[in-house]
Order: structure tokens, then sequence, then C-alpha cells
């Protein structure tokens, strides 16, 4: 299996932390602006990191360290190669000249660190993963002349908070060159409006003023959206700097409000958080705006309704509305419509129409499901990401609430649904495997949810489900004729499907679930589920989780 995707779509920190709580083996390997870094990991730990950026090796930080000397060096490298080179230096180092065991682990853990902590600072690239179930096999000790590589390894998700911490903080100093930091590829601010006089309106400057544009800030995580309201804003009379990340937008918002402006901003509800988890960082933006800039306007949209945020924005004092979904972005009649109203709920803001927490822009568009992917217009050349990794994110976040409790098995319905046009939840007991629910199943000879639950299929039977259980792996499979895939196909339907996705859901060590799909009635190829797989794998983690408290409450229950 290989993950691909964009950084912008999935970040180093939430791909860190996917691999730990899966506790997946395999090589990650990002590329941005023709650099090339490259992550191991054993078991969803981090064991090896490199980068075309540090080329140092393990020797030279050695002999800087003072651990070793130059004559010591070359003595193991000698004997590296006599012995064929079937062990690594460290070890050598370890074996035949004494050096400290932590003092090597000590040197190659801050050389990791440094290398995982210089990749967060590629903001924009592409990157792959690849699972290998043995890292180590493919690891050519002569060909790697850093021979860096961790036993114990280290914690992605220590790794993660760590690397956007530092990055967090170089951004805030201006430590991130224009070429690693968004916010330089902004076009040069330039003196357009003052701030109003006082008892005087943003929308009645003086008459030395009157031709100069208003700035507004926009943010949107996605570019097709971003890109259309930006033209129809500027066509309205507006200075639009457009954002991508909540944490630019606070450093644009600042940098004009210290030159005495006074932008209006419009942001997007539904974005990534600034630490990459959840998909309310336009929530945490609103939050933000108002602690620190009380006295500008500000306007929030979103393309599906979520009622709590929604209230929380309210609450706040902004008014809320309803955009296009991205695929309607596409349609010019459609974004017009949307953009038309949009310029007059602006404008209507500004003047100071719109009452404090309104309830009537509640659907100057549709309402619509969630959708985060988007397509990539940057300097760095695009690769087809892997089907659903821009949904992964929101998904995973959605998938952590505390309060699911048994909505882990709609979810992964509703995540399948992006892959394939059917499929089907198992549970899975002792002894037999029992339908609990689907969608995609047809009407006929009765309510599909009503013969899905029907379904019963012993545990230890012939069928692709036996197979699953004991590899507790996902797979896409050609149906063999066996008595229970028969029987399994004639209750949905009397056709055979050219193959089929079978996927486990492991929690506590067990196969407690089974995601069955395929693609009837058009029978096209079944591909791209690696962010499925992923999601399966957190979702068990999440039954685990789940149980877990529960227990901790009966027992808290039980002793009072």
């Amino acid at each position: 299996m290989s993950l691909v995707g964009n950084l912008e779509d999935l970040g180093l920190g939430e791909i860190l932390q996917i691999v730990s709580l899966s506790r997946k083996s395999g090589v990650l390997r990002v590329n941005s602006r023709g650099r090339l870094g490259e992550i191991a990991f054993r078991q969803g730990k981090v064991i090896r990191a490199s980068s075309s950026s540090f080329q140092e090796s393990l020797g030279e930080l050695l002999i800087r360290k003072g651990l070793i000397d130059l004559a010591t060096l070359r003595g193991a490298l000698a004997l590296q190669e006599r012995e064929g080179f079937q062990e690594r230096l460290g070890s050598i180092l370890i074996r035949q000249y004494g050096v400290a065991a932590a003092a090597i682990d000590e040197v190659v853990r801050e050389q990791f660190e440094k290398v995982v902590y210089s990749l967060f600072a590629w903001v924009e690239g592409t990157f792959d993963f690849e699972l290998q179930e043995n890292v180590e096999a493919v690891d050519n000790i002569r060909m790697d002349p850093m021979q860096f590589m961790l036993d114990q390894g280290l914690n992605p998700q220590f790794l993660a908070m760590e690397g956007a911490r530092l990055i967090d903080e170089q951004r805030h100093r201006g430590d991130l060159s224009p070429a690693v930091a968004p916010e330089a590829a902004v076009p040069p601010l330039s003196g357009m409006e003052e701030p109003p006089a006082s008892g005087q309106t943003p929308l009645q400057p003086d008459a030395a003023k009157a031709e100069e544009p208003v700035s507004l800030v926009l943010v949107d995580d996605d570019d097709l959206t971003r890109e259309t309201l930006a033209a129809a804003l500027e066509q309205g009379g507006y200075r639009v700097y457009q954002q991508e990340r909540s944490e630019d937008a606070l450093i644009r918002i600042d940098s004009l409000y210290r030159k005495g402006k006074r932008p209006v901003v419009l942001a997007d509800l539904i974005m990534p958080r600034m630490d990459g988890t959840g998909i309310l960082g336009g929530l945490e933006l609103v939050e933000l705006v108002r602690n620190n800039f009380p006295d500008l306007r500000l306007l929030v949209m979103s393309d599906y309704h979520n009622s709590d945020a929604e209230r929380r924005v309210g609450a706040l004092g902004y008014p809320h509305l309803i955009k296009p979904r991205r695929a309607q972005m596409g349609d010019s009649r459609e974004a017009d419509r949307f953009c038309r109203d949009l310029l007059d709920v602006l404008w209507r803001l500004r003047a100071g129409e719109l009452a404090v927490a309104t309830g009537d822009m509640v659907n100057l568009g549709h309402e619509l499901r969630l959708e985060l992917g988007d397509d990539l217009n940057g300097e760095v050349e695009s690769v087809e990401p892997s089907t659903g990794i821009a949904l992964l994110r929101g998904m995973l976040e959605e998938l952590s609430n505390p309060a699911l409790g048994g909505g882990v098995t709609l979810m992964v319905l509703r995540f399948a649904a992006e892959f394939m046009n059917r499929a089907i939840i198992f549970m899975v007991r002792r002894d037999e495997i029992v339908g609990l629910g689907q969608f995609g199943i047809e009407e006929t000879g009765g309510v599909a949810d009503a013969r899905v639950r029907r379904l019963r299929i012993p545990r230890n039977g012939e069928s692709f489900f036996s197979a699953i259980i004991e590899a507790k792996h996902p797979a896409v499979v050609r149906p063999e004729p066996a008595a229970w895939n028969r029987y399994l196909f004639e209750h949905l339907g009397q056709e055979i499907p050219d193959e089929v996705f079978v996927g486990p859901i492991v929690s506590e060590g067990r196969v407690v679930a089974i995601l069955y799909g395929d693609n009837l009635p058009d029978k096209k190829p079944i591909g791209g589920t690696e962010a499925l797989e992923i999601f399966l794998s957190q979702a068990g983690v999440a039954m685990e989780k789940a149980l877990l408290e529960r227990k901790l409450l009966e027992s808290v229950q039980g002793g009072t």
C-alpha cells in the first residue's frame, strides 16, 4: 500500500500522528522545491530520518562532539568495509572501540529530531508513505553514508507537537525564509486607507480617500473558492488579501492593523485548526480576532451547517452564511449568484445594518456536505492524492469526538461512500458475522436495511471474511465461488461483482467489525483505498478508547 498526496492537504504533523496511532511500519518520503526528506517507521516509531538539507555523517557528528577521533573513525570504516558492510557504523564503534551506546543514541536522536523538525517548514510539496513490514531489510548500509538508525525509535506524536511549536515560533519571529513562509508570497502592502475619523463610518470616507478600496482579508483553505471570491470582491472594489491558513491570516490582519488599517475579515468556518487537528479552524480564528481585534467587521461562511459552531459564532456577534460547495464554484451561474449576494451582505455589514448574532443569514446558498479537497496552483508540481486524502483530516477529528459513541460504524460507512457504490458493516461475533448497516443496496425483495441485518455468516465458514479475520489486514479481492460468498450475493442481488473491498476494524487485538464494499452495478475497479484503510485503523483505536472509558466509568460507579 502506498499513500500519496500533497502537504497542503495533509501536513507532516498529521501524517506522523496517523502512522503513530496505527502503529504502521514503512517509509515516508517528502519532496518540496527539489529537497528530499525521508522518515522510516517501525510499528509507529521513527527509527530513521534523513534530508538532502542535512548531509553530515554519523562519524563527522561524533568527531565534532569529541566522542571519537579521526583515527578511530577511519579504523571503524575500514573494518566495516572488510566485513562486507554487514553492520552499521555505530554498532562497530560500540563493539570494537568501546564508544558508549548511550552517547551514540543521543547523537542519533538529536540528528533525527533536527531533520524531522526541519521538514515541518516544507509547507508545500508532495508525500508518499509506503508500507514496509521489515524496514531494516531495505536499509542498504553501504549506500547510506549517514548510517543513522535508532533501535528504540522516537515517538512521532511528540515530534509532531514539538515541530509545530518550533515552526509557529519561527513564523511569529519572522525567521522563516520567503521560500518557506507563504506570507512572503503576498504582494507588499501599499497604503490604501486610513482608519475612519471619529464619528465617521467606514462606508463614508472623506473625499480625499473616496477612491481607495477597502482592505479585505479572505481566509479559505480551498483554492478554487478563494480565487473565485477574490476576483469578484476585487471587481466589487475591495483590496483582497488571500490567505489559505488561519495563522497566516492573523499575521496579515495584525500587519494591516499596525499600519492603521481596519480590514474586513471574511473567514471560512470549516478549515484545519492551527495545530493541524480538527476542522473548525475558522471558529478558532473568529475567537482570536474577537479577542485581539474586537473593532473589526467579520463575516463567517461555510458550505454546510454546523449548528453548535454557528451558535458560537452568533454569540460572538458575527453573522454567518452558507456558501456553495466547491463543485458548484465551477458553475459560473452559481458562483456569480453567490458573489452578488456576498457583496450585498458585506455592504450591509460595513454599513452596520446586520444586527449582532443575526438569525436571518442562514441559507444564501445550498446546504452542502463537507468537502476539504482543493486544486493546487502553486509552483511545486502536484501529484494526484490518494482517494479521500483531503477528507481524512476532518473525518479523523470527528472520530476523536468523545461524544461519538456508537457513531463509529456510521462514520465508517460515510467515509466508504467516497470510494465505493455499495458498502456493508458487519459485526464480528464469537461464532458468526452479522450484518449491521449499509448504503447503496437496492430496495428489492424488502427493505435493504432489514435484509442486511438478517445476514448471518459463520465466522469459520469458507468466505473472504474468514481470510480477512485471520490476516487482520484490508484487501481488494476477486470473489471465489465459495458457499458463503454465494449466500451473500444471493441476498444482496443475483449479480456478482468483479472485485470487492474487505477491511477489518481491529480493537484490542481482535477483529470486531468488517467493512465490505463493491462498485455494483457499474463494476468499475476499486482503487485508491489507502485513506480508507488508515481510517479503519483509527476507527479501531476509537473503539478501544470508548471501551476503556466505559470500563472506567463502570468501575467508578461500582465503587460508589
